[in-house]
């Protein structure tokens, strides 16, 4: 089996699902090589180039539904900016998905009580914002299907032919299961310098300051020199008012924790609460994506596949557009056959659990291998109920095991016009919300340097 990377194992992707050895290559070398476009569950497509015809108001409702289209900004503070640029709350503006920022993306948002004109009219570099339609209710998470990417993979070194024999044998491996290992991608964690899980993992050990140390210190070597030297330094001297001067601007949500920190030195969970509520849970909720990972790992390693349930297993239903829900049955050896042909009708999946207080692991050999893990962690599910921040507690679902890629095209195989001497390949595929394109891609690329290759 192919060896993955040191640092996909840091994330718990100790894996690859498929056989061929990969064409490696790089992503994102251009902006627009990685373009994502959101797909509500009504088929609207939030498109990177807006509509030339004019806009007329349809739909009834307070929430304005728009389409945010971005470039190298972060979703949180995109949103901000809007909020900002438009002289309303950011209360009243909601998004359901975080999309990522070092791509062209396209998403729904909703405003509340804001006209078509004021969206059309507000001008933000590397921001559009242009109307869709009025509605009764604003975004929120279970309105979206999924993405749909467009992604460019460039200066690759095997020649056309290579590339398409590799391509298309990937691609039927993943067809014939049904989809790649539904782990959490690079970006759930970080690739420049991957430790939102170490931070997470500190919280459920009831430990804000060490989860604050390893967020603000604990340099990397593959992020910007200025910003490993003020890690370095504060990590060395625990110096909050140092800090405030050697932090560069851009690393915005530790310079918020720095600035309680200097006012109250001990309260690191005050410290904590200066950045948005959604990001205090991003932490625990990688902790348990790591987690998750690993238990995937494990069962691929072990050859039990992940689209045939094993007694033991969680079986999620899914809705009428093929997405998993919150329901699920325990595989039991009663029900092993009926369970068996819903997955395989498409009515059911198999899920394994992101452990917390209200989602116990599986049983059965899936069960035993999450208690190996969590043994070896020192963790346990109700270790993420966070008692001193009880905002960031986790409580634990069951996920899908596999990652369906729908309207899976091979669109073109070439040469790089950007790289002399090399070659190129344009992937076109959509993945259900809460999956990881990147994920996708390194089974086509089995890249082993992820800083090299664009992740």
């Amino acid at each position: 089996m192919l060896q993955v990377p040191e640092l996909e194992k840091q994330l718990g992707m100790e894996v690859y699902a498929t056989q061929p050895d990969g064409f490696g290559g790089k992503i994102r070398q251009l902006l627009d090589d990685f373009v994502v476009e959101e797909v509500l569950v009504d088929g609207s497509l939030a498109q990177v180039t807006p509509p030339v015809d004019a806009w007329e108001p349809v739909g009834e409702g307070h929430y304005l539904i728009a389409v945010l289209v971005k470039r190298r900004w972060d979703t949180f503070f995109a949103v901000k900016e809007v909020a900002k640029r438009l002289h309303i709350s950011q209360k009243r503006i909601r998004f359901a998905g975080i999309k990522d920022t070092k791509a062209l993306t396209g998403q729904h948002i909703s405003l509340q009580n804001v006209s078509a004109d004021q969206v059309l009219e507000a001008s933000i570099k590397d921001i559009i914002l242009y109307p869709k339609h009025f509605s009764k209710e604003r975004m929120y998470s279970q309105l979206i299907q999924g993405n749909r990417f467009h992604l460019t993979i460039r200066n690759i070194d095997h020649s056309i032919d290579e590339i398409t024999e590799q391509a298309q044998q990937t691609k039927q491996e993943i067809e014939a299961v049904g989809g790649v290992p539904n782990f959490f991608g690079h970006q759930r964690f970080g690739t420049i310098r991957p430790n939102t899980h170490l931070v997470g993992k500190y919280l459920t050990l009831n430990d804000a300051q060490k989860a604050a140390q390893a967020f603000l210190g604990e340099p990397s070597i593959h992020e910007h020199p200025e910003a490993q030297k003020a890690r370095q330094h504060l990590q060395d001297t625990n110096d909050f008012q140092a800090a405030i001067e050697n932090f560069p601007r851009f690393l915005k949500y530790e310079r918020f924790m720095l600035h309680h920190l200097v006012k109250y030195p001990n309260d690191f969970v005050g410290a904590f609460r200066t950045l948005p509520r959604r990001l205090r849970k991003l932490f625990v909720q990688g902790y348990q994506s790591y987690l998750f990972n690993r238990f995937l790992s494990e069962r691929i390693r072990q050859q039990i596949p992940l689209h045939e349930p094993q007694v033991g297993d969680y079986a999620l239903k899914l809705d009428a557009y093929g997405l998993p829900t919150e329901e699920y049955e325990q595989v039991t050896e009663a029900n092993l056959q009926t369970l068996s042909v819903a997955i395989n009708e498409g009515k059911m999946c198999v899920g394994a659990p992101l452990v917390g207080p209200n989602q116990p692991p599986s049983m059965g050999v899936q069960g035993e291998i999450e208690q190996k893990i969590l043994k070896e962690e020192n963790v346990n599910p109700d270790d993420f109920k966070i008692s001193f921040m009880p905002e960031a507690t986790a409580e634990g679902k069951v996920r899908a095991m596999l990652n369906p890629a729908k309207d899976l095209a091979l669109e073109e195989i070439s040469e790089d016009s950007e790289n002399s001497g090399k070659q190129m390949i344009k992937l076109g595929f959509t993945l259900n919300r809460g999956s990881y394109a990147t994920v996708f891609l390194r089974e086509f690329m089995k890249p082993q340097n992820l800083i090299e290759s664009g992740y």
